[in-house]
């Protein structure tokens, strides 16, 4: 037995007619049809909410109403909020083709006259089962589609939500110093990292990194440097050694054409000093209280690429009325319409024309200022922290 033959057709066959019911059951059968019979409008309906059927062959007009077909009509449409992808055709007199046009237009596929050509009537039935069992299985590929969109939403806003609760829920209160930070993926989740949490009293780290990418992956390889991160920071771990065992770890987890940059910090309070290495980072922004610009660019390679690299370490004394902004390149490659990109030369003005406001009025103006360049139209995640020296 052909195991991959197309199912025996199933037909419903409609009419108040006894002997066109035996003739069509008959032609039908030696055709390689399932049929059944019914002969109201009522039976049909309760046979299409017991069985499944390829395909309806119908007539207009029955007992109760021989000649406008209204019934017909009626039950056309009963029929087709129970299952629009049943294809319904239907047979009519002579005299009928206008009401069988008028039927077509409600959505019945095709229609034959009484009386009817038998090789015509079959290879329309033909036609109309293979047409309808392609609509199903469209159909059922779309729902399927659908559902997969619909479980990957879900997932992806678990995702979201996951990797929010890997960034600071709540920024450190630190003696002398004002802190804020701002996320923001250019999908549902992102690469972008950034961490402010206390190490001691004494001792607080701040970092920001960056994957290579964005979306799903990117969001995935980021978590796995995060919790590296998470082991080895420590107050009597420097910051250059982080960056080594960083690299370590994960050069043996980032697959191929993927990396990440890293700017880790430890920040002294009681002294007012930020020790640091950069790995492969965007320099973050010094602006001191008279102006003056300073980077942070002392540190090493990207992390994840090379596993020989070594890291080196800066250090600021920070003073009064000094901002230090950590950022990503998300916000400087922002484009405008005219593909003209944010910049870091913007990002410096901006700091410096604003470099009396706290922490939390800067990071707003700093996005407010960005936004409005791109039309926050952000093609690549963002992120970025203020530290205020007050």
């Amino acid at each position: 037995m052909n195991t991959l033959a197309a199912p025996i057709p199933r037909t419903l066959i409609a009419d108040d007619q006894p002997d066109v019911l035996a003739a069509l059951r008959l032609l039908l059968k030696g055709a390689g049809f399932q049929t059944e019979t019914v002969s109201s409008p009522k039976s049909v309906l309760e046979a299409i909410k017991q069985r499944d059927f390829d395909v309806v062959l119908m007539d207009l007009n029955y007992a109760r109403d021989t000649t406008s077909g209204k019934e017909g009509l009626d039950l056309i449409a009963r029929i087709q909020a129970m299952d629009s992808n049943l294809p319904i055709v239907v047979m009519t007199a002579w005299g009928s083709v206008d009401l069988a046009i008028e039927s077509m237009r409600r959505g019945v596929r095709d229609f034959v006259q009484k009386p009817w050509d038998n090789s015509k009537l079959l290879q329309t039935l033909r036609t109309q089962i293979e047409k309808g069992r392609e609509e199903r299985r469209q159909h059922l590929r779309n729902s399927l589609s659908r559902a997969l969109e619909e479980r990957l939403r879900l997932e992806l806003s678990e995702a979201r939500e996951i990797q929010q609760a890997l960034l600071p829920q709540r920024l450190p209160s630190l003696p002398g110093f004002e802190i804020d930070s701002a996320w923001q993926p250019a999908r549902t989740v992102g690469g972008d990292y950034l961490a402010a949490f206390k190490l001691s009293e004494r001792y607080t780290a701040l970092c920001v990194a960056d994957v290579s990418g964005k979306g799903l992956p990117a969001a995935l390889l980021m978590s796995n440097m995060q919790a590296a991160l998470s082991a080895f920071a420590a107050t009597t771990i420097e910051p250059h050694e982080v960056c080594t065992r960083l690299n370590n770890v994960m050069c043996g987890n980032t697959p191929l054409h993927k990396f990440i940059t890293c700017f880790y910090s430890v920040l002294d309070v009681q002294d007012r000093k930020l020790v640091y290495s950069n790995a492969g980072h965007n320099a973050p922004i010094l602006v001191r209280r008279d102006g003056k610009c300073e980077r942070l660019v002392d540190g090493g390679r990207v992390l994840g690429v090379f596993a020989d690299s070594k890291y080196e370490e800066g250090e600021i004394q920070m003073q009064s009325g000094d901002r230090l902004l950590l950022f990503t390149d998300g916000l400087t490659e922002a484009n405008n319409e005219l593909g003209e990109e944010f910049g870091e030369a913007r990002l410096g003005q901006l700091l410096v024309t604003r470099r009396k406001l706290g922490a939390s009025e800067l990071r707003g103006q700093i996005l407010s200022a960005v936004g409005e360049f791109c039309s926050d139209d952000f093609e690549d995640d963002a992120a970025l922290l203020v530290l205020a020296a007050t």
